[in-house]
C-alpha cells in the first residue's frame, strides 16, 4: 500500500491526541516532559545539520523562561502570549550573539555556546530586583489552571509544530545547503552557498524553539531560578536523545526522546543524584557502539542488506 506512511501517521497523531482521556496524571506528566525533550533534541539536530555543535540550550532555554515569568507578572501578560514573548526574546537574543559567534566553528563554537549558560546565571543572579536573584521568581497560578491534559496538548502542539519545522528543513534548499556547509564549507562557498546566512536562519529558529519550550516549562511548574531554568540538563539530555537515536534526521529524535525520556524519568524517581551520570554512559555507550545512532545504524543496516541480495 503506497499510503501506509500517511495511516501510521494519522494513527499515531490521533493516539497522541487521546492520550489523556486514557491515562492518568502521572503518565500524562511524563508524556509531557518527553515531549518537551522531543523538541528540544529536534532544535539541537537542526543546528548540528549545519556542523555546528551548539552546547547553548539552556542558556536559550532559560532565557525563555524567565522572558515568560517577567512578562506576565510585570505586564501582565497572558499566559500563552508570555510563551510566545519567551520564544521571540530567545530569537532576538540568538540573533545578536550569533552575528558574533557563529564565525567560529568545531570545538571552539560548542564552548563559547556553552558559556552563554553560565554567563547568563551571574546575569540573572545579579538583577535581583528584575529577576529575584538566587531565588528567583514565583507565578501566582500555573497555566490552565494546572490541568494536565490541557498542558500536553500545549506541549504537544509545540512537539508537533517542532517536527514540521525539522521536516521542511529537511525537504527543502535549506537541507541542502546546511548539509553542504557541514560536509564542504569551501565547496558550499565556491556554490554560491551563503554560508553565515543559513547557520544564522537555523541557529535563531532553533533558539525560538528552545525559547518557547522553556516558557512553557515555566508556566507548567510556576517558577522559575538560575539553577532550575539554566539547567545543563536541558542541554546534556536532548544531546543524548539525538544521539541515540540518530543524528541529521527527525525519526531519530523521535526515537531517542522515546526510549530516553522513559528511561530519564525512572532514573530521575530511583537516583535523584545519580541520573545524570547514566545520561553520559548512554552517550558514550550509544557513540561507541552506533556511531550513527539507531535509525542511522538500521538504514545502513538496509542498504548492506539491498546491496548483498543484488
Amino acid at each position: 500500500m503506497r499510503n501506509w506512511r500517511y495511516i501510521v501517521y494519522i494513527v499515531v497523531i490521533s493516539l497522541a491526541i487521546s492520550f489523556p482521556f486514557y491515562a492518568g496524571v502521572h503518565p500524562i506528566h511524563v508524556a509531557t516532559t518527553i515531549l518537551s525533550l522531543l523538541a528540544l533534541a529536534l532544535s539541537w539536530d537542526i543546528l548540528l545539520r549545519g556542523g555546528q555543535l551548539s552546547l547553548g540550550v539552556s542558556a536559550f532555554f532559560g532565557i525563555g523562561s524567565y522572558t515568560t515569568v517577567l512578562t506576565h507578572l510585570n505586564w501582565e501578560v497572558s499566559p500563552l502570549l508570555s510563551i510566545v514573548l519567551g520564544g521571540l526574546a530567545a530569537g532576538v537574543v540568538a540573533l545578536v550573539i550569533g552575528l558574533a559567534v557563529l564565525r567560529l566553528r568545531g570545538l571552539y563554537f560548542a564552548i563559547v555556546t556553552l558559556a552563554l549558560t553560565f554567563i547568563f546565571i551571574v546575569i540573572v543572579r545579579n538583577l535581583t530586583d528584575l529577576t529575584g536573584g538566587a531565588i528567583g521568581k514565583l507565578i501566582p497560578s500555573v497555566i490552565f489552571g494546572g490541568d494536565p491534559a490541557m498542558i500536553y496538548w500545549l506541549t504537544l502542539a509545540i512537539a508537533v509544530a517542532t517536527i514540521i519545522t525539522s521536516e521542511i528543513f529537511q525537504k527543502t534548499r535549506i537541507h541542502f545547503a546546511l548539509t553542504s556547509i557541514r560536509n564542504n564549507e569551501i565547496a558550499a562557498k565556491s556554490s554560491g552557498i551563503d554560508i553565515f546566512k543559513y547557520l544564522l536562519f537555523a541557529f535563531v529558529v532553533t533558539a525560538v524553539i528552545q525559547g518557547v519550550v522553556g516558557g512553557v516549562h515555566a508556566q507548567r511548574f510556576a517558577f522559575v531560578s538560575p539553577e532550575e531554568s539554566f539547567s545543563l540538563t536541558f542541554t546534556i539530555l536532548p544531546l543524548a536523545m539525538c544521539l541515540l537515536g540518530g543524528s541529521f534526521s527527525t525519526l531519530g529524535s523521535v526515537i531517542g526522546a522515546g526510549g530516553l525520556g522513559v528511561l530519564a524519568e525512572y532514573l530521575r524517581l530511583m537516583m535523584p543524584r545519580g541520573h545524570l551520570a547514566i545520561y553520559g554512559l548512554v552517550m558514550v555507550m550509544a557513540i561507541l557502539l552506533m556511531p550513527k545512532g539507531i535509525v542511522g545504524t538500521i538504514r545502513e543496516q538496509l542498504v548492506r542488506r539491498k546491496t548483498a541480495s543484488s
